[in-house]
């Protein structure tokens, strides 16, 4: 792939904090899609004090795209990397440094050019990584909570209702909603009624989650997009940040793609872990029997489940999608202790 060698001088100037005149570098794809073009940027750098410096830098191509609810989400972290947000990161808690940072407004495009941070991320993760995570979370958004003033002064953050309007949007789509319903539903009848218990007493849930305190959520706190490193967590991929409910990224956290066999291991230490860190900052919320995690999980899960299941293109990820629900099934006993 060929880039921009200018933009490049300039973040490796940044970092390495001297200036850079020239530079031999060969890219390999991260990860792609509509959601950006992610390139692992390798090479050596020639400063101009004559020195030979080895690097890694991520160069992150966004082009312009809507999510559904949320058009300005293409180009939120370009946004929140002008902002003052860096500087709330502490030693333990952080997202990726940026370099340098060019919006091409006619091409509706931004580059950004990123830390490398090579640490244990996805599947790889251990429980005391996941607890940590969790941990760490909590007490950022405590800290947020009570020291708001950032977070007012930031202009493009997903709405609140974000997670409350993608539900009933899924809700509406007969494919998903009609299939549990139907007699040829091959779900068994408790997982069913789990889903349609949830359409049931929707109001009463989003009451419930609504009376929570609002924070700052990530949106995508999965294990894909937390890296453990050297006793730190590093959290990547800002696109769907906004306001949210004080829960609402745990349940990422314990149901997006995770370790199903233990799954509820992680729902029984993060979820205590996330609301010790989040008072540790904001001081003592509403008993942990109202953290609608659980709500939460099926609100964000449950139909994307039933879509994955529908869609699967072979049995093992049918399979996968039904064990999910299955052990949400199981956390809800968890929730009645």
């Amino acid at each position: 792939m060929k880039i921009n060698q200018d933009a490049l001088y300039i973040a490796l100037s940044q970092l390495f904090n001297t200036t850079i005149t020239s530079a031999d570098y060969e890219t390999l794809q991260l990860h792609g899609g509509t959601v950006g073009d992610v390139q692992l940027v390798t090479g050596t750098a020639a400063s101009a004090a004559g020195e030979s410096l080895p690097f890694r830098i991520v160069l992150k191509i966004q082009k312009k795209w809507e999510r559904y609810n949320d058009p300005d989400s293409w180009r939120r972290e370009y946004d929140l990397y002008a902002s003052e947000l860096g500087a709330t990161f502490n030693d333990t808690f952080r997202w990726p440094v940026c370099y340098h940072a060019k919006m091409n407004d006619e091409e509706n495009e931004y580059q950004l050019w990123l830390e490398y941070i090579n640490g244990i991320s996805g599947l790889d993760l251990t429980g005391d990584m996941y607890e940590q995570a969790a941990m760490e979370l909590g007490r950022y958004q405590g800290k947020l909570y009570a020291e708001p003033e950032v977070l007012q002064s930031l202009t493009n953050l997903s709405h609140a209702d974000l997670m409350k309007n993608t539900y009933l949007h899924y809700r509406s789509w007969p494919v998903v909603y009609n299939y549990i319903r139907s007699e040829e539903c091959e779900f068994p009848q408790h997982v069913r009624q789990m889903l349609i218990d949830i359409d049931e007493h929707s109001d009463d849930i989003f009451a419930r989650i609504e009376s929570l305190p609002l924070v700052l959520c990530h949106r995508d706190f999965w294990v894909t997009n937390i890296i453990y490193t050297g006793g730190t967590i590093a959290l990547i991929d800002w696109d769907t940040s906004g306001w949210g409910y004080l829960g609402e990224d745990i349940a990422s956290l314990i149901a997006d793609e995770v370790d199903l066999d233990h799954m509820i291991e992680y729902y029984q230490r993060c979820v205590p872990a996330y609301y010790r860190g989040f008072t540790e900052y904001a001081g003592e919320i509403a008993p942990l029997a109202g953290h609608c995690v659980y709500e939460f999980i099926l609100l964000v899960f449950g139909y994307r489940l039933v879509e994955g299941y529908l869609h699967a293109e072979d049995d093992d990820k049918k399979t996968e999608c039904l064990d999910t629900l299955e052990k949400v099934y199981e956390l809800k006993s968890l929730t009645l202790q």
